[in-house]
C-alpha cells in the first residue's frame, strides 16, 4: 500500500509516497481503509523536523482519518464495515493516516457523523479534540469571559462553537473578513487582528494564534491561559494558570463531537482536496497560508 512519509527533513519536497506492507491490527486495534485524511500544521512541523525522528528511519505523516474498518483485532469492540473517524497521535511513528490503510487503537476512534462524507468528517478529529480539550483545560464556567485568538483557524473556530454552546461570553480576535463567519458560530464580540487587547479583561484566553505575552496580558489576575504548542507558552504572571495543549486521542470525547457535528453545532470546513499521490503539493499549498478550512488527502 501507499503512505506519505519523510526520510529526511525539509520543505514540501521532502514528502515521499512510499510502498509499505498493509499493516495488521493487534489486540484492541482496528485497521481502517482510509477514505480521507486531513493535512494539519502538525504534519508540516513533523516534515520539517520540529519533533525530530525519534530514531526512526522513516516517519509516517497524518493524524486525522475518516474511513471504514476492514479488519478488527482481538478484543476491539468494532465491526468490519463500521464507518469511523479517528486520531493517530505521536510525532515519530512509522505510519500515519496519510496512507491507504492505518491501524489505530479501538479507543481512539468514534462513529463518523452520518451527515458528513469522509472528506468533511476527516477534518474533525484533531481540531475538534484540540478545541474541546483546550476548553477543558481553561476550566471556565458558564457566564465567564473567553478570548480566542486566531479564532478563524480550524481549532479556534471549533473552540468558538463549543465555548458558545457551553455558555461562555466569547470574544474573538481574527481578520476582519472573518467576522461574519465567527458571528454565525457564536462569537459575541469581535476584535480585528492587530487590535490592542485590553489588559486583564478576560477570565481566560485560548491563544490559538500563539501571541504569547500579548495574549496573557489580556487575562485577569488569577485567570487561565492555554496555548496550542507546548514549550511556546509564556511564563505565568499575576497568578494566571498557564497550560499548553498536548492533544490526546479520546474515542468517547470524539463520539460526542461527532454527534455535535450531526446536530450542526460543529461545522467541518474543507478548503480543498488532493489525491494522496499529490501530498507534496498539498504541503506546498498549506505552506502558502491563508486557508479557511483544511486540506484533505484522498487515497
Amino acid at each position: 500500500m501507499r503512505a506519505a512519509t519523510v526520510s529526511r527533513f525539509g520543505g514540501p519536497e521532502a514528502v515521499e509516497i512510499t510502498e509499505i506492507p498493509v499493516p495488521l491490527p493487534g489486540p484492541g486495534q482496528v485497521r481502517i481503509k482510509v477514505g480521507a485524511a486531513a493535512l494539519n500544521p502538525v504534519d508540516a512541523a513533523m516534515r520539517s523536523g520540529v519533533f525530530g525522528s525519534g530514531g526512526q528511519e522513516r516517519i509516517g505523516l497524518g493524524w486525522d482519518v475518516a474511513g471504514t474498518i476492514d479488519a478488527v483485532g482481538a478484543g476491539a469492540d468494532w465491526l468490519v464495515g463500521n464507518r469511523v473517524i479517528g486520531l493517530a497521535t505521536g510525532h515519530t511513528e512509522p505510519l500515519g493516516t496519510h496512507a491507504d490503510h492505518v491501524v489505530l487503537e479501538a479507543t481512539a476512534i468514534a462513529a463518523a457523523p452520518a451527515s458528513l462524507d469522509d472528506v468533511h468528517a476527516a477534518a474533525l478529529p484533531l481540531n475538534t479534540l484540540s478545541a474541546a480539550q483546550s476548553l477543558d483545560m481553561l476550566g471556565l464556567r458558564q457566564g465567564q469571559s473567553l478570548l480566542i485568538t486566531g479564532a478563524a483557524g480550524a481549532v479556534g473556530g471549533h473552540a468558538v462553537e463549543l465555548a458558545h454552546r457551553n455558555g461562555l461570553e466569547v470574544t474573538v480576535l481574527a481578520s476582519a473578513g472573518d467576522e461574519p463567519f465567527l458571528a454565525s458560530r457564536g462569537a459575541g464580540d469581535f476584535l480585528p487582528r492587530g487590535a490592542n487587547l485590553a489588559p486583564a479583561a478576560f477570565d481566560g484566553v485560548l491563544d490559538a494564534a500563539g501571541l504569547g505575552h500579548e495574549a496573557i496580558a489580556a487575562v485577569r489576575d488569577g485567570g487561565s491561559y492555554v496555548g496550542l504548542w507546548p514549550g511556546q507558552e509564556p511564563e505565568s504572571e499575576r497568578g494566571i494558570r498557564v497550560d499548553a495543549l498536548d492533544v490526546r486521542a479520546d474515542g468517547a470525547q470524539l463520539a460526542e463531537l461527532s454527534r455535535l457535528a450531526d446536530e450542526g453545532v460543529i461545522v467541518a470546513r474543507v478548503a480543498d482536496t488532493y489525491p494522496l499521490a499529490d501530498a507534496a503539493a498539498a504541503h506546498a499549498r498549506l505552506a502558502e497560508g491563508g486557508l479557511r478550512g483544511r486540506l484533505v488527502l484522498i487515497p
